[in-house]
């Protein structure tokens, strides 16, 4: 009889911890769509900055072909690694472009640039927000994922860690400044 009792709290220890692996995996994936979804409003943003910038320095044609791929490769990347890499070299990309907008005074003042700059200075904190969230899930997952004894369930159950996603400490001290003053 105990020996049923022992069983039973044992299948009822497993599922509350298999429940709760699935609940960070499926946190870490809302996480991520998160992130996808504050990239995509800046992937939208880039083409105006790019036009509005051209408007006033168009002989600057190699920064808006870098500015155009490094979008196009950071639309297309996926997964942690691979959006790190893209996002760093868009980040190198606007920092060019920002470089070339602050050598025109009368582009800086233009309030259309002006608010674009403002929404990118938005959309590139909702996105530190929405990484900082998604790490601290993925932290939390793989974590559980190391630790006894739900370590046990995750491997019966199949779970893998997920990878964290970070931007290269190089590329985050090269952010674009999107103040000017």
């Amino acid at each position: 009889m105990w020996l049923l009792a022992v069983l039973i709290a044992l299948a009822v220890w497993a599922v509350v911890i298999y429940n709760g692996l699935i609940q960070l995996r499926v946190r870490g994936d809302g996480a991520w769509s998160d992130i996808n979804v504050q990239l995509k409003r800046r992937y939208d943003l880039i083409p105006n900055l790019v036009e509005t910038v051209k408007g006033y320095a168009a002989h600057e044609q190699q920064v808006f072909i870098q500015v155009t791929e490094a979008r196009s490769r950071a639309m297309q990347a996926a997964g942690p690694k691979d959006k790190e890499a893209a996002e760093g070299m868009l980040t190198g990309a606007l920092k060019s472009l920002f470089a070339v907008a602050e050598q025109y005074p009368q582009l800086r003042a233009n309030e259309n640039f002006m608010g674009l700059q403002q929404s990118l200075t938005q959309i590139e904190e909702a996105v530190q927000s929405a990484r900082r969230y998604y790490n601290a899930v993925v932290r939390d997952y793989n974590t559980k994922l190391s630790v006894l004894p739900d370590r046990l369930v995750a491997q019966l159950g199949g779970f893998t860690p997920k990878e964290f996603f970070q931007l290269d400490a190089a590329e985050e001290a090269k952010a674009p400044k999107v103040a000017f003053s």
